[in-house]
């Protein structure tokens, strides 16, 4: 399974794993709701099980994915500032989206 990362939300990210809470976590991806052909997705931090894959990602940042989940093979997780923040979870290969 694959993730791709843009550098605003690996900055992000690698601020929220060194709070104290965040400690011996990973961010989970998940599906939310499933529409026809694409689906929704959030995120939070959490510890993998049995039933999840942990995907590097080139920004040196692990996520938990739930294995065989195909809506989320290939997520393409982007944040940004302008015109406002917010968090967008993409998958190309499926047509689907969720803004955080």
């Amino acid at each position: 399974m694959k993730v791709k990362i843009n550098r605003n939300a690996a900055k992000a990210l690698k601020k929220m794993l060194e709070q104290d809470d965040a400690q011996g976590k990973m961010f989970r991806v998940y599906v939310t709701n499933v529409h026809g052909d694409h689906a929704h997705y959030d995120m939070r931090l959490d510890t993998p099980t049995d039933k999840d894959e942990v995907v590097e990602t080139d920004k040196d940042i692990s996520f938990i994915l739930e294995k065989g989940n195909e809506y989320l093979d290939g997520i393409w997780i982007q944040y940004f500032q302008v015109p406002e923040e917010e968090w967008v979870i993409t998958n190309p290969s499926k047509g689907s989206h969720h803004h955080h």
